[in-house]
């Protein structure tokens, strides 16, 4: 199972773009262009934190936003324009990105610099 959404104008939630978001289980998958096609994917066990914003047009229509933020190097920050659906996705995001890391024993482990530990032993 999984989701196909299409990134919409804020106005009435028009699907007046030509951006489609594939949400699976082990990756999600972004296609855009008209002529020039691009497909962009990142897999679920990278995605370490996600958060969903509403703005007040959002909201009258429907919508909300994906924000999703990875370990991936081509997009440290995976966003989800004006989707339907926006909380029921999220949620089926952080399930199956934290399955992912289990299946992949992945850790999700937090960048400390020795500059910061430094700082903190001069105080």
């Amino acid at each position: 199972m999984g989701y196909v959404e299409k990134k919409r104008v804020k106005f009435f939630g028009l699907p007046l773009s030509f951006t489609k978001y594939t949400i699976g289980e082990e990756k999600i998958t972004i296609t855009s262009g008209f002529l020039n096609i691009t497909e962009d994917d990142c897999y679920m066990y990278k995605i370490q934190d996600v958060r969903l914003t509403r703005s007040l047009s959002e909201r009258l229509f429907k919508l909300g936003t994906i924000t999703c933020f990875t370990g991936d190097t081509t997009h440290p920050e995976l966003t989800l324009l004006h989707i339907r659906n926006a909380g029921e996705i999220k949620n089926y995001i952080m399930q199956y990105s934290e399955e992912a890391r289990r299946k992949r024993r992945a850790l999700h482990t937090l960048n400390i610099s020795a500059q910061e530990i430094d700082d903190e032993d001069d105080m």
